[in-house]
């Protein structure tokens, strides 16, 4: 990242400017934007553009109608700096980005969005940025800079150090939000944070900017001077008074420009010599005392001493300072910028605003395939239906209406809040409280609460196809022809300036170089202009000053003067605007004719704001491709006028309009049939949707459910086979034990027998032999086809250590062994342990 910065000082005024060029990488483009930030905010970013002042007037007029500076203000209270707040208005004011530079700065936008959802945004508001930018100044001058002004240069590197821990937690969690935070994943992660000088300044300074008894020992000293000699005035001034015990009532101790003295009350004589430093009529006198001078003169000097050794810390931290100024003052940079393109975050969430689909419209009405819409959500191919659309605000609203609504609404229920939190209080304080008129009260805040929340703004749906290059919209007064005017002129402004499009779904708005604007009735006095001659006179304006890729919009075209010469004229100068004036011109009016323009030119499109005949009120909702009717004469029947005007009227405006407007009745009441079948239907789309998502979370939750039970059955199988099998290797232990007990004994009962046998037998004849059944136990073993011979499967043998038959199931030749099983037990024996 590249950055330059420079602060300059002006004589007559204090003016600091910081600028900063930072590279940002784009999938089809890399651009530079140019990012000022100074204490006095008129002048466009760009040092080659014309500043705001030489606009043309006609821009600055239609910004002015537009209430475009309302919305900048809107945007500046959700900077948490003062500089913030003062760059968000000079970036919002300078219109003068390329399609380029809006891109950047929606996608700066959707990544602040991203950090701000996740969480990993910091508030601004924890820092002065007006002393950070004092004391870099004072810094570069090599002056000492205040203890306050450290810290709150420690307070900018802690929260970009906080900043950056927040944006690495994130990554580390999942990487894809690398991405998501881009631009500003870069923009953050590549400033350099100096620990040593947060410590160094933390080491000298406390937090309340005063700088520590520890950091030098010249201060220490000079400190503890200063110290000492107070407690000795203290206790001198003290001692003065008590000696004049009579006058003590009216004495007391006082400091005068850091000297030690006395008050004494009006005309009150003293009994201790002194200088007198200040006497007044009514107020009596102050003294210093002879004995307190030398005091107080070696005081002064212990203060200058202090001050001094303070200095002395701060130059140290200046010098230290220095070292890192070109860091400290990017770091400075990028934070007021961050604050900026967060400002636009959060304002954007706020009021619920959906990121645009920006794009760029050439001349042959081909587009620029830039691949710049702000991630997959606003991209034309995930929204077929908006492919044919140059303009598509679906449920767009106007930002001021909506803030208006929000802060009203916001008012309310703060009123309840404090209406009984005083209620509360009232009880808690035992004051009588009048039940009657307290309950009265809550529910008519109650009441209006309920109705805002039941009456929010009317949300307008725009749609303008890409061969249409006019737009007619006809209507009653105050049916709302003005306010969609606005609503697309504030929403293209809001797009190009980086901020989200407030509207319920995600929206597509092609890029305008201007957005030109004659609205209202107003009376040019200063230049003795009739309300006709001032529209004419700023039509021609904008006229002159449109291009092919400006939006144009005009509000009651042709009105003012007679009507067949305003309609020829209006009818005149929107063919013009369709041949070449602008990309996009959208007209009010009340003139029939030039509702029939869209039948002759299909550059031409029409529209009509509903009106509710038998409520006698507007709806605010467009009802596109009919002209829009006459209503006067049904209003005025229903207002209760004479049968005889009413009909005297009708046959005086004709036959022939009447008949044109039944035709366009039938037309309303078509396309309002069918707007409520693709409302209903939208509506019926949106629960299947909604259950889809829910059917799918349901197979989701099911399939983990299922995943889970056999992981818990599994882990239970071998939770329950690991006891078994410890449970049969404890047992087969207690067998072992158990058989080789017997087996002893037996070796032992049968060696026993054996030799009295013997004995006995060697007595009668010493060449007799022992049976083999006898002294089986205790002859040798002998090989297998010498002996016996092996048993077959299914044979049932003797085991004299278990004194138990068992059942053969496996012989094995090779290794004379014999698997048996005797009652539950399998054992795997030598052939010389069992008895066939």
């Amino acid at each position: 990242m590249l950055l330059s910065i420079s602060l300059l000082s002006n004589s007559s005024a204090s003016f600091a400017t910081v600028a900063f060029t930072v590279p940002k990488v784009h999938s089809v483009f890399r651009h530079s934007i140019k990012f000022k930030v100074h204490a006095f905010l008129n002048k466009p970013l760009d040092s080659n553009s014309k500043p705001a002042s030489n606009q043309p007037s006609v821009l600055i007029d239609s910004l002015r109608v537009l209430e475009w500076d309302k919305l900048c203000d809107s945007v500046a209270s959700f900077a948490g700096t003062s500089l913030g707040k003062k760059a968000i208005k000079e970036q919002l004011g300078y219109l003068n980005q390329t399609f380029e530079d809006s891109l950047g700065l929606l996608e700066e936008t959707n990544a602040a969005v991203e950090m701000n959802k996740y969480g990993a945004m910091v508030d601004f508001n924890g820092i002065d940025i007006e002393l950070v930018k004092t004391a870099i100044q004072i810094a570069r001058r090599g002056f000492p800079v205040s203890g306050t002004e450290a810290m709150n240069v420690v307070a900018l590197l802690q929260f970009v150090e906080m900043l950056q821990s927040n944006v690495k937690a994130a990554i580390k969690q999942d990487a894809e939000w690398y991405q998501r935070f881009m631009p500003l994943t870069e923009m953050i992660m590549e400033l350099a944070i100096s620990r040593s000088l947060v410590r160094f300044i933390q080491q000298l300074v406390d937090e309340d900017g005063s700088v520590k008894d520890s950091a030098s020992s010249a201060l220490k000293q000079s400190r503890d001077q200063v110290r000492l000699l107070e407690r000795k005035l203290y206790q001198l001034m003290e001692s003065i008074i008590r000696n004049g015990m009579e006058e003590a009532s009216s004495m007391e101790v006082s400091e005068i420009d850091g000297r030690w003295c006395i008050r004494s009350g009006f005309n009150q004589r003293t009994s201790f010599e002194g200088l007198l430093l200040s006497s007044a009529s009514g107020t009596g006198s102050v003294v210093e005392p002879l004995s307190a001078v030398p005091l107080n003169d070696a005081l002064q000097q212990a203060k200058a001493s202090v001050s001094k050794a303070e200095a002395d810390v701060l130059l140290k931290i200046t010098q230290k300072m220095q070292e890192e100024i070109d860091y400290i003052e990017s770091i400075f940079s990028v934070m007021v910028r961050l604050d900026v393109i967060n400002a636009r975050a959060r304002y954007s969430l706020a009021f619920g605003g959906a990121c645009p689909d920006l794009f760029l419209q050439q001349q042959t009405d081909s587009f620029v395939d830039t691949d710049a819409s702000l991630k997959a959500k606003t991209s034309v191919t995930l929204h077929p239906k908006r492919s044919k659309w140059t303009v598509y605000l679906p449920k767009a609203y106007h930002p001021l209406l909506l803030q208006k609504h929000q802060q009203a609404l916001q008012k309310a229920m703060k009123d309840i809040k404090n209406a009984n939190a005083e209620i509360r209080r009232r009880k808690q304080q035992g004051e009588t409280i009048l039940r009657e008129e307290t309950n009265a009260n809550l529910q008519s805040l109650e009441a209006k609460v309920a109705k805002l929340k039941e009456e929010p703004p009317v949300p307008v749906d725009i749609y303008v196809a890409h061969n249409t290059r006019v737009l007619v919209i006809t209507g009653p007064n105050t049916g709302g022809k003005t306010i969609c005017l606005k609503t697309v002129a504030l929403a293209a402004l809001m797009a190009k300036s980086g901020l989200y499009v407030l509207a319920s779904e995600p929206v597509k708005i092609p890029w305008f170089d201007f957005v030109f604007a004659d609205i209202g009735d107003e009376q040019s006095l200063s230049q003795s202009l009739s309300t006709f001659s001032g529209h004419l006179k700023q039509i021609s304006k904008i006229r002159s000053h449109s291009t092919d890729m400006s939006l144009v919009l005009l509000d009651e075209v042709g009105a003012g003067t007679n009507p067949l010469e305003g309609a020829a004229l209006g009818m005149s100068l929107l063919e013009s605007f369709a041949e070449s004036g602008s990309l996009l011109t959208i007209a009010t009016t009340h003139h029939g004719e030039l509702k029939t323009l869209k039948y002759s030119n299909h550059a031409f499109e029409n529209a009509c704001m509903e009106f509710d005949e038998m409520k006698l009120k507007p709806t605010y909702r467009i009802l596109w491709g009919i002209p829009g009717r006459s209503n006067a004469i049904n209003i005025a029947e229903r207002l209760g006028m004479p049968d005889v005007i009413v009909h005297k009227a009708r046959e005086l405006y004709g036959a022939a309009s009447a008949e044109i407007n039944e035709v366009i009745l039938d037309m309303e009441r078509f396309k309002q049939n069918f707007h409520e079948q693709v409302r209903e239907s939208q509506h019926l789309l949106k629960l299947t949707k909604g259950l889809h998502h829910k059917l799918l979370t349901a197979r989701k939750k099911v399939k983990e459910h299922n995943i889970n039970q056999r992981s818990r059955k599994v882990q239970e199988i071998s939770e329950a086979a690991a006891v078994a099998r410890s449970s049969i290797q404890r047992r087969a232990r207690q067998y072992r034990a158990i058989s080789s007990q017997l087996s002893q004994k037996i070796l032992e009962s049968n060696g026993h027998t054996s030799t009295v046998k013997s004995e006995a037998k060697k007595e009668k004849s010493e060449t007799s032999e022992a049976t083999p059944a006898v002294c089986s136990a205790s002859t040798s073993r002998l090989p297998v086809s010498e002996t016996r011979k092996l048993p077959n499967v299914g044979d049932s043998v003797h085991v004299p250590s278990l004194n138990k038959q068992a059942l053969v199931l496996k012989v094995d030749a090779s290794r004379e062994e014999l698997l048996v099983q005797a009652g539950n037990m399998k054992l795997k024996l030598k052939l010389t342990d069992v008895l066939t």
